[in-house]
């Protein structure tokens, strides 16, 4: 059995050395990144086990992709395109300071992920998993990404999986209020839904306190968990009638690209250890935190690491 399984999009990143413009670099760094593959690669590096679904082109790109997952662990059981019209997707990232700021640029138009179906992935992995994570990107990406994420997330429901749903709102992807149509068709089918304050109020056109929020979603979808998180003000959760408050871990930002991928790795791991929703937020943060401090989409953190930010006080995951 798989502790958890996760489906979606991963792409390549190119990035022109810190300080560097694309227009005039001479490298790009090469890496990947994706956040369903982000999740998965931290759950496995906090010790459990983790496999990622998705559709690659049958290529040296595609191999890049899953080359790098499994050496974290993350098991790879892929549906393989031939097709020459399907393509790998990529995005470049140009980290620049105030004024500034950062540019990212998407290329992953008619990337193989957009033709994938349900019935070319391993589903009984899913059935088999403790839990299965997906995210609002992958529903973005075209009709049958949005089909096979709505019957992956029901298959796992059927199967008494606990499906874990990120809002993860794009706007290059899609407008509010098809996003908001495209997330309200999943929710009956998901257990613990995460999201960005700022996408819940913009995208799903909720309004109150954060604890309005929460306990709004809770009870208008039956969700059994739901955490908000909020950037700076760090995350708060409702999970059987009680409403945890989490503060964020001071950290010094080298990326902080996948840091809210991190954040629910952190916070699956330790549901998957038995630690209860207070004690989850607490990992959720400081894997979130070790983040920031590494270059790259992915979470490279150990748990001894996560211990140590949490401190004395944290229950610990046991592995």
């Amino acid at each position: 059995m798989t502790d958890l399984v996760t489906f979606g999009e991963t792409m390549l990143r190119l990035s022109p050395p810190q300080g560097h413009r694309l227009e005039t670099t001479d490298d790009l760094d090469l890496r990947i990144g994706g956040a369903e593959s982000n999740v998965a690669a931290a759950v496995s590096r906090l010790g459990f086990d983790s496999a990622w679904l998705s559709k690659l082109p049958d290529s040296p790109l595609g191999r890049r992709v899953t080359v790098e997952l499994q050496s974290h662990g993350v098991d790879t059981p892929v549906a393989w395109s031939d097709d020459d019209a399907t393509r790998m997707g990529t995005y470049y990232i140009e980290h620049g300071g105030a004024p500034r700021g950062t540019n990212v640029i998407y290329d992953r138009a008619d990337a193989a992920i957009t033709t994938v179906s349900a019935d070319e992935l391993p589903t009984e992995r899913i059935r088999e998993s403790e839990m299965f994570y997906t995210s609002g990107i992958t529903p973005a990406l075209s009709e049958a990404a949005a089909k096979a994420t709505a019957t992956l997330l029901e298959t796992a429901n059927d199967a008494g999986t606990t499906t874990v749903f990120d809002l993860n709102y794009r706007s290059k992807l899609w407008t509010p209020e098809e996003a908001a149509v495209g997330y309200r068709a999943l929710f009956d089918a998901v257990d613990v839904l995460v999201a960005a304050e700022r996408d819940t109020r913009e995208v799903l056109g909720r309004d109150g306190t954060p604890e309005d929020l929460v306990s709004g979603l809770a009870d208008d979808y039956d969700f059994e968990t739901v955490i908000l998180t909020r950037g700076d003000e760090g995350a708060l959760a409702l999970h059987d009638g009680e409403t945890y408050d989490q503060p964020v871990y001071e950290a010094d930002t080298v990326d902080a690209v996948g840091t809210g991928d991190a954040f629910v790795g952190g916070f699956l791991a330790a549901r998957l250890d038995g630690e209860n929703v207070a004690t989850g937020l607490e990992y959720a943060a400081a894997t979130a935190a070790l983040k920031r401090t590494i270059d790259g989409d992915i979470a490279v953190v150990t748990p001894e690491e996560v211990d140590a930010v949490v401190g004395e006080d944290g229950a610990g995951i046991s592995r």
